[in-house]
């Protein structure tokens, strides 16, 4: 049974009072919680400071290019359906550079776990605005303010009936923790977007501001209604919902390809006839 030592302790490179310390500790508990072993889970990234997260985890970890994990994810999970796989990075890196990218998961439904670590600025390249900035966010690349309408991940996510839409807070950490094991439970694409401060580049949506400006879904929400999930996602603000959103029954993109039932591709052989006809076409 693994432990929360087991997915070690390693320094990180991270700012004092990031979120990103409170992310990883409820990944780690969620791994725990699904019984998972270090083994047994593949970590995929981009680039950027919460890209760095498989750095930070005793785990298997692939770190791609900026927007690019979840490509490679969708590789590795369709190559071995024996891995858990979970592609984790930032609101830049997977709704800006990675945002076709984002789009096509959702469309097939691939079979994995999306964490965002949704902090409204680019980190590691010092502060501009990402997709996901307010209105009027004024950073040191955009003197007067953001004047672009924010990306909603979410109601995307909704309407193209993703199997798990949700969003957590890193000031939550247990709730957090509970919407990635569900996550990692879930056939089909479970995206968990992930609240958090930048105490380095954001000093508008701090700790504080979510604490004020989100509020715990209740009993009254049924995640399984696909309009009324749609109609809490289309209009956001000025207190946004964290839990989950939306529970759809979309068949993951894996089970419509019969031949990855018998395992990963690397174990299951070479059929060298089939093989031979299929050449003989390019003769």
């Amino acid at each position: 049974m693994a432990t929360l030592e087991d997915y070690g302790d390693i320094t990180t490179a991270w700012c004092p009072g990031c979120g990103n310390f409170n992310i990883r500790q409820a990944i780690k508990k969620a791994l725990v919680a699904s019984g998972l072993e270090p083994h047994q889970v593949l970590f995929v990234s981009g680039i950027g400071q919460a890209a760095k997260m498989p750095h930070y985890l005793r785990c298997n970890a692939f770190n791609g290019l900026h927007g690019r994990g979840l490509p490679a994810a969708t590789g590795a999970r369709l190559a071995n359906r024996d891995l858990k796989i979970v592609c984790e990075s930032g609101d830049g890196c997977n709704y800006g550079e990675g945002g076709n990218h984002f789009l096509a998961a959702l469309r097939r439904n691939i079979d994995l776990t999306l964490i965002v670590h949704d902090n409204q600025v680019y980190g590691l390249t010092k502060g501009q605005a990402s997709p996901t900035s307010l209105e009027g966010f004024v950073t040191k690349a955009q003197p007067e303010g953001v004047w672009a309408t924010p990306f909603n991940p979410l109601a995307v996510a909704v309407l193209h009936k993703a199997s798990l839409v949700a969003r957590g807070f890193s000031g939550e950490v247990e709730h957090l923790a509970g919407l990635i094991k569900e996550a990692l439970a879930t056939p089909g694409l479970a995206l968990v977007d992930v609240f958090q401060p930048c105490v380095s580049f954001n000093k508008v949506n701090t700790f504080a501001w979510y604490k004020e400006h989100t509020y715990m879904l209740g009993d009254e929400h049924d995640p399984t209604d696909w309009h009324a999930a749609l109609e809490l996602t289309a209009n956001p603000g000025p207190r946004f919902p964290l839990g989950v959103i939306y529970r759809g029954g979309r068949p993951g993109y894996a089970s419509h390809f019969p031949m990855l039932e018998a395992g990963p591709l690397a174990r299951q052989g070479v059929d060298g006839e089939a093989l031979r006809h299929v050449m003989e076409k390019f003769l």
